[in-house]
């Protein structure tokens, strides 16, 4: 396990990544619950008293424009909390892998390259997901 989480962040994180992607299939939410993870692991950047699921979802400024989707209100499927529980265990998927940020540009736009300072890491459908620097956030390089 890579995060302690209760039963209730497994929920929050599974509707958060459902609202968030839920376009994109199953491996584009499992790619949103990697940056979500990523980011209660990481100590750096905007991210240094964020430790817990909660807090990851909840981070104002910063959070995650899901949260005031209807989709995030509710409940979680069991496929859903599944997924959710295979990011909180451990799995990653490119090119979320090291990501801490994501957004959808609008259209057939492409990726910028920088997204808060940070590298673009990948596109998958239609989500950019952008990684620290080397160096930058230890815990998740």
């Amino acid at each position: 396990m890579l995060v302690s989480y209760t039963s209730k962040e497994l929920d929050l994180l599974a509707r958060l990544m459902r609202a968030e992607a839920i376009g994109e299939g199953s491996l584009g939410m499992l790619m949103v619950g990697n940056v979500a993870v990523n980011r209660a692991i990481a100590d750096c950047l905007t991210f240094r008293d964020i430790q817990t699921i909660t807090q990851v979802i909840y981070q104002s400024p910063g959070g995650f424009a899901g949260v005031n989707s209807n989709l995030f209100f509710s409940t979680a499927t069991t496929l859903e909390k599944e997924l959710a529980r295979r990011v909180l265990q451990g799995e990653y998927y490119y090119p979320a892998t090291n990501a801490l940020w994501f957004y959808a540009p609008r259209g057939n736009e492409s990726c910028v390259p920088l997204w808060y300072e940070q590298r673009l890491s990948g596109r998958y459908k239609s989500h950019c997901f952008y990684e620290p620097y080397e160096g930058v956030c230890k815990q998740i390089h």
